[in-house]
């Protein structure tokens, strides 16, 4: 019984319908917006779109439409929110309100849009859709540079390594680096030699000069005997065969320089030739 009242329900309406739409036909809507020429009907198929925008909108937020529903509904909402667009624009060019600076836009704004991808919005659970949520990921922000000023404050002396021996741990360790160094090097040329001296390359006077390069013969002793100067150990390490001025005679010779630099500058051509006559005469 129950189904066929709802049968008989189901024709009735049906029935109800058809004497309310008789004698009218129903209008199709233009699928190019460039169309439709009268303004009341253009708006009038703004309404129509933003009524299915709305429906659809409310149909995807069910994520339990599965995936492939989900996105044949997001296309579907974004292909009638361009269309809205197209009749927006119509709207304008007959002279009726501009809706796109006007026109709510709660449904547009309901989507959200994939950076670098304008244009195309998610709605409801298709943003939720696996290849989706990555999309939305927003990528740690870099960390802000630094200023020059605040780069500098950190430059101080330990900066270029002035520090360094301060703690009392490098210098000992240099130290022991520098005596290790030294042994190995030694003990290199004690073999080096004794190879040498055992193949016989060498005569007998490289091997005096080599024994010790630094000595002194008894016929270079002499007036350059103070100039000679020695080592830590005592031991004669050279020999100044030049004579070294004093620092008396370093500052005699930088004052006469600087005289004559000042006469030069000063005294005319005339008054030097009358100072260097005086200067025969008196025998100077």
């Amino acid at each position: 019984m129950a189904r066929n009242a709802e049968k008989a329900m189901t024709a009735l309406a049906r029935f109800r319908q058809a004497q309310l739409e008789e004698g009218k036909v129903k209008e199709r809507r233009p699928f190019l917006a460039s169309e439709c020429n009268e303004l009341p009907k253009a708006e009038k198929w703004r309404r129509q779109i933003i009524g299915e925008i709305s429906k659809k909108v409310a149909q995807i937020q069910n994520a339990g439409l599965g995936e492939f529903k989900i996105r044949d509904l997001n296309d579907e909402i974004n292909k009638l929110i361009r269309e809205k667009g197209h009749w927006e624009i119509r709207i304008k060019e007959l002279f009726g309100p501009d809706y796109g600076r006007i026109g709510p836009k709660m449904l547009d704004h309901e989507g959200k849009e994939v950076p670098g991808n304008r244009g195309y919005k998610y709605f409801g659970a298709a943003k939720d859709l696996p290849g989706v949520r990555e999309l939305f990921e927003k990528e740690p922000q870099p960390p802000p540079r630094k200023t020059r000023a605040e780069l500098m404050k950190a430059i101080d002396a330990e900066y270029y390594g002035y520090r360094d021996e301060d703690d009392g741990v490098l210098v000992p360790l240099e130290q022991e680096h520098e005596k290790k160094a030294v042994s190995e090097a030694v003990e290199k040329w004690k073999i080096e030699k004794e190879e040498r001296l055992a193949t016989g390359d060498k005569n007998e006077e490289e091997e005096q000069e080599e024994d010790n390069i630094y000595a002194v013969q008894d016929d270079e002793s002499g007036e350059d005997g103070d100039n000679d100067m020695e080592g830590e150990e005592g031991q004669q390490t050279f020999i100044a065969h030049v004579p070294v001025p004093s620092q008396k005679e370093i500052e005699e010779a930088l004052v006469r320089r600087k005289k004559m630099e000042l006469l030069q500058k000063y005294a005319s051509e005339a008054l030097m030739a009358q100072s260097e006559d005086a200067k025969r005469l008196l025998g100077i």
